[in-house]
């Protein structure tokens, strides 16, 4: 059972349109107009990938490229891009613990170079 997806040329929106059967012609109408003059949108897909193809990935060089390590906001966007890369082995709270570590980051260098030193927060990625 297809679903197909089209942009209603009146309103502007898009429409989701389930096809019960393949055999049936199916006259989609837009659901928030009513409009019959709909576009076929191509829709996104979802691409299944082996833990050895996700790791090949990781461990590919440039996955590394744009990374500066002494940017901590720099190191959080390639943490929340690996974070995807491993899907649900990460835990469904990867980004919140990414974007604390962060905040917590952002604290500790206003305090300047009283408050900073070798005092830890390196614990925090």
């Amino acid at each position: 059972m297809p679903i197909y997806e089209y942009r209603c040329s009146d309103c502007g929106k898009k429409t989701q349109v389930l096809t019960l059967s393949l055999k049936s012609a199916v006259e989609p109408k837009c659901r928030h107009c009513g409009g019959a003059n709909l576009k076929k949108l191509v829709s996104r897909v979802a691409v299944l990938r082996s833990e050895e193809s996700r790791l090949e990935s990781l461990a590919d060089p440039s996955s590394l490229s744009g990374l500066d390590e002494k940017d901590p906001k720099s190191v959080a966007r390639w943490m929340k891009k690996m974070g995807k890369e491993m899907g649900e082995e990460a835990g469904e709270d990867f980004d919140q613990e990414v974007e604390k570590a962060m905040e917590e980051t952002e604290g500790s260098e206003g305090e300047g170079a009283a408050g900073g030193g070798a005092g830890g927060d390196d614990d925090a990625y």
